[in-house]
């Protein structure tokens, strides 16, 4: 009796640790509800102007919303409020306050900032200067990212590089975004506000992506910090482009989401934000994104 007592108890025990294990190390929830920062409701209480107002959208997969559902992209989402829409965030959107708005995406998923620069920038239509021009862009996470180590680093596909062999991409990275800025600007002659998302971490800081599946990329996380400073570089410097944080944000809503030990374990939201894909938001991802746009953009246009 005693030994099956003992069995049962360690069997008991090996289940706990498998399902722990789980949890912790597997398992992804995704949660429910609204997801990252409060939207201050008083910017959105009157018109921001009542200029036409172009809304264009570039960049890659995040901003053409892949990964979404129908409505719920982060572009969709700060142009209008979707059906379903959290109570919190009803009424808070660019129609609410830009009542001659008219949107525009031009993003591609899977591509890279060279893409944007050559395919996009160039689709741009001169504007008339009656026209105030707002432009959000995601660019640089496909150049990070690409080719998932399956092939060896290149410029536009440089997982797996060292931070001395990124360097001349990062830094051509760099034309190319003053560059396209300069071309947007050009592009609006009655004005724009340019707001550019710098690129998250879906390692939660620690840069382990052979826990996702992804070969070991030991410069990974200085890479990526190398293009995100360009992007917060680009933004100091110019007057008319803001950067949209979302790498903060979006720390610890990555593949550790469920690790209460880490640095940046949220206990109020120990969820998934991102897509099955790793590299694009879930809902609540772009739930969280089109909050921080949404923010960045009222501090401009509304104070």
């Amino acid at each position: 009796m005693k030994r099956r007592l003992v069995l049962v108890s360690a069997g008991l025990t090996l289940i706990y640790v498998v399902l722990f294990y789980y949890h912790l190390r597997v398992r992804r929830p995704v949660g429910s509800g609204p997801a990252g920062q409060s939207v201050r409701r008083e910017a959105f209480r009157r018109h921001w102007t009542d200029r036409p107002v172009l809304l264009l959208a570039l960049g890659d997969s995040v901003t053409a919303g892949f990964g979404a559902s129908p409505g719920h992209s982060y572009v969709e989402r700060i142009v209008s409020n979707p059906r379903d829409e959290f109570p919190d965030m009803r009424g808070l959107c660019l129609t609410a306050v830009l009542p001659h708005l008219l949107a525009r995406n031009l993003a591609v998923s899977g591509s890279t900032s060279i893409d944007h620069l050559d395919r996009q920038i160039s689709r741009i239509e001169k504007q008339t200067a009656a026209v105030l021009g707002l432009v959000v862009i995601t660019t640089g996470g496909n150049d990070v990212i690409h080719d998932y180590g399956r092939t060896p680093p290149r410029e536009g596909a440089m997982y797996g590089a060292t931070l001395s062999q990124a360097r001349p991409w990062i830094d051509r990275f760099e034309k190319r975004l003053e560059t396209m800025i300069d071309h947007i600007e050009g592009s609006f002659p009655g004005g724009c506000q340019i707001f550019v998302a710098n690129v998250y971490d879906p390692t939660d800081g620690i840069g382990d992506m052979e826990e996702a599946g992804l070969p070991e990329w030991r410069d990974g996380l200085r890479v990526l910090a190398a293009y995100n400073k360009v992007i917060a570089d680009c933004a100091a410097e110019r007057a008319s482009v803001h950067l949209v944080n979302i790498h903060d944000a979006f720390l610890g809503h990555g593949i550790h989401c469920t690790q209460f030990w880490r640095r940046y374990y949220d206990r109020n939201d120990p969820h998934y934000w991102y897509y099955e894909n790793l590299e694009d938001p879930n809902d609540r991802g772009y739930d969280a994104m089109r909050r921080l746009f949404l923010i960045e953009i009222a501090k401009v246009f509304a104070e």
